[in-house]
């Protein structure tokens, strides 16, 4: 195993994190279990086959190296990187937790556990059900270690092999290292002319954004630290009539879905939901397909409204669409949400010490996250125990008391919604109005 400098961006959510605001993502599976000790059996497989997991080794350590010229390529200096865990034992990662009625009850307080830094930042909990019929598992990856994909890769190392066919990486590309390519030196000064042009554009786009716009108190709040976590689950046949009887696409839908269930919850709670179009940061993957690093983060992303205000639930859904389209054809490049882009151009040691100033001005951005983490469409299993529901998990950016993570696994749609467990006493509620309102978008699509 060798070191690996972070990515700027994974660099960035390294350093934004804090206490109250911790930056990892979590996935809480459900497993349908055949004995009552299904779960000890299963935090005993976790921990053998970690062992042999060489990403799962992995810890991070800072990187101060002297800078290389020009000043715009020395990433190393103030970053940090991954390197292999000497002390690594995999017991220090993964808990086994007394029996318990509600997984999202004990979730949400593991969530809001900042992981140890001085450690490979992940964990696992193995939580036995006290019905005895079924299990869960909460993996934590931290975002710098992992984005969606990874970590999904991660968690399946250690999940029952599944046979696919072999897909080999492609080669890295020759003479990679810490210092630029000479040759290559007037084309990346042309690059960072076009990179000022693109910071200005997307700076511009951020500002317009926030002009005129209309958000809920409901949905930022000055962090408490607390988490809680809820879920919902919904068939995607529903999600495919509706999507036929309309036109769009499966996630215009989901995120439709999304507006309709916060309109339900504000008017529920008394806040009201007339004129609220809070601004959704929906990220988009920028991984090269078959690259042969997948560590780093690669995230672009698009910024729109919820819809929110409108009381029809066709119209939220064309609403929704049209401006998906919109974003599509500009690309993810392009606009207020590709703000995540700037971070590939930020030396490190300006990411250390502007981490805090960015993690305060993300509610200035965004007032929410609707993010999509994809999963296999096989079944997947532990110890032969086969995984039910899994529900993905967010993390919070400081001052915003939401986030939503949608995964579709073997034909059903689960929702993973995290918030602050102080501003958000009734997240149950929110997960209610998810499946209510995909039953008023079907009866709004009937003859």
């Amino acid at each position: 195993m060798t070191s690996d400098l972070l990515a700027p961006l994974d660099l960035a959510f390294w350093n934004i994190e804090s206490d109250r605001n911790p930056m990892h993502l979590g996935a809480l599976g459900v497993f349908a279990a055949n004995s009552p000790t299904a779960g000890a059996h299963a935090a005993d497989l976790l921990a053998a086959r970690a062992a042999a997991v060489p990403g799962l080794r992995m810890r991070i350590r800072d990187v101060w190296q002297p800078l290389a010229f020009p000043p715009t390529f020395a990433s190393a200096f103030g970053g940090a990187a991954r390197v292999p865990a000497a002390d690594f034992d995999p017991l220090d990662h993964i808990r086994l937790h007394a029996p318990t009625g509600d997984f999202h009850e004990v979730a949400g307080r593991l969530m809001e556990r900042p992981l140890d830094r001085a450690r490979p930042p992940w964990e696992a909990h193995v939580l036995p059900g006290e019905d005895g019929v079924s299990f869960a598992v909460l993996f934590k990856f931290h975002h710098a270690l992992a984005d969606g994909l990874r970590a999904l890769t991660l968690a399946a190392a250690v999940l029952d092999p599944i046979d696919l066919p072999e897909r080999r990486p492609r080669p890295a590309p020759p003479g990679r290292g810490l210092l630029p390519d000479v040759r290559k030196l007037p084309g990346l000064v042309r690059g960072a002319l076009s990179d000022v042009g693109r910071a200005l554009d997307i700076g511009a786009s951020v500002a317009l954004s926030n002009l005129g716009v209309s958000s809920s108190p409901a949905l930022t709040t000055e962090p408490s630290g607390t988490r809680s976590t809820a879920g919902a689950v919904i068939d995607i046949d529903d999600v495919h009539i509706v999507r036929k009887a309309v036109g769009g696409t499966v996630n215009d839908v989901l995120i439709a879905v999304v507006a309709g269930a916060l309109r339900r919850w504000l008017d529920e709670r008394g806040d009201g939901s007339e004129g609220v179009a809070p601004r959704a940061l929906i990220p988009v993957s920028k991984r090269r397909p078959r690259t042969a690093h997948p560590q780093g983060n690669r995230l672009s992303g698009y910024l729109m409204r919820l819809p929110v205000g409108d009381p029809d639930p066709l119209g939220r859904l064309g609403t929704v669409r049209a401006a998906m389209d919109r974003k599509k054809d500009a690309g993810p490049g392009r606009g207020a949400g590709a703000v995540a882009l700037l971070a590939d151009h930020v030396p490190a040691l300006a990411h250390r010490l502007g981490g805090p100033l960015v993690s305060q001005g993300a509610r200035l951005w965004f007032d929410i996250l609707v993010t999509s983490v994809p999963l296999p469409g096989l079944g997947l299993k532990l110890g032969g125990h086969t995984l039910t529901e899994v529900y993905p998990f967010a993390p919070l950016a400081r001052g915003q008391s939401l986030a939503v993570a949608i995964s579709t696994y073997r034909g059903r749609v689960h929702y993973g919604l995290v918030a602050d467990a102080e501003a958000v006493p009734d997240l149950d509620r929110l997960a209610a109005a998810l499946s209510e309102e995909v039953e008023a978008l079907i009866a709004a699509c009937a003859p």
